[in-house]
């Protein structure tokens, strides 16, 4: 399995995760109990599928090392193994954060200008 794995926040709720030091996930993470997280691989689609029309996301890149047995490698879509992490994402795991938005047709734009995905 990849060490790296990627998470799309909004916006606000990662600027309140940095305040407090750590990501509780979004509405549906804590519905299903763990934050949804993809790697490289699934990315695009999972923009595109749970994320088309989005703005004021942020895609961010975490380094799965520290996360320790709170990660999980799961069955999901088509059975492909994601990374669920069950419990708090801490922000310092957090390697690079990227400002985006998500076109309704599902593609990832990044605000930063430099070239899209990968």
């Amino acid at each position: 399995m990849s060490g790296v794995a990627y998470k799309l926040v909004d916006r606000a709720e990662w600027a309140a995760a940095q305040e407090a030091g750590a990501y509780a996930g979004s509405a549906v993470d804590r519905a299903d109990g763990y934050i949804h997280l993809s790697n490289a691989d699934q990315l695009v689609e999972t923009a595109r599928r749970h994320y088309a029309g989005r703005t004021g996301l942020m895609l961010v890149t975490v380094d799965l090392h520290p996360l320790g047995d709170a990660l999980k490698w799961e069955a999901s879509r088509g059975g492909a193994l994601f990374p669920h992490l069950y419990a708090p994402l801490p922000v310092a795991a957090a390697t690079h954060e990227r400002p985006l938005s998500v076109d309704a047709g599902g593609v990832m734009h990044f605000d930063d200008g430099a070239p899209g995905w990968p």
